[in-house]
């Protein structure tokens, strides 16, 4: 995880520290998983990892998700979403942000490109954020970003999945 990322942490949940998630939840297994998966047909998702506060501390938990689809995004984001340009398509709220990118790589089978989404989104009950929304924004689509990347260069997909070093947090306008 990028220090960015680690920052955005902060801004999501208040909490500089976290709980150890599962031995398993790694970008390293998620991406065995999901190349794994890639020959079935239609989708195909499991979860990177989740993030907690520590003990003792306000709970939340963060799910880092992956997902494999046959095609492309298609159709209007929900309202509540911002469109960024990141990867084939990126999406963030005050509650979550997913990135879909487009990844060759000799690790995957099946029809090429695959099309992968890594979600961050918050889990447990729905609360209403706390927090200033554009600085929440930023923060998912950070973390999102953050873990895309990790994810196309576990997967060895060309060129890093057509994403940039650092998240790009400016909306696409129009």
């Amino acid at each position: 995880m990028t220090a960015d990322a680690a920052e955005a942490l902060e801004v999501i949940t208040g909490s500089s520290r976290f709980e150890a998630s599962a031995e398993k939840a790694t970008i390293a297994h998620a991406a065995q998983e999901l190349s794994g998966g890639s020959e079935a047909p239609g989708t195909v998702d499991g979860d990177v990892c989740r993030i907690y506060t520590p003990v003792g501390t306000p709970e939340v938990e963060l799910r880092i998700t992956w997902l494999r689809s046959d095609g492309i995004p298609a159709g209007d984001p929900a309202p509540k979403f911002t469109v960024l340009p990141m990867g084939e398509r990126a999406l963030t709220a005050t509650d979550g942000a997913v990135i879909r990118f487009a990844c060759r790589s000799g690790k995957l089978t099946g029809s090429a490109p695959a099309h992968v989404d890594i979600g961050v989104e918050r889990g447990g009950v729905p609360t209403e954020p706390e927090g200033d929304p554009d600085e929440l924004k930023d923060a998912y689509a950070t973390v999102a970003h953050s873990f895309s990347l990790a994810m196309a260069k576990e997967l060895g997909c060309e060129n890093d999945g057509g994403l940039e070093p650092r998240p790009s947090l400016d909306p696409v306008s129009g």
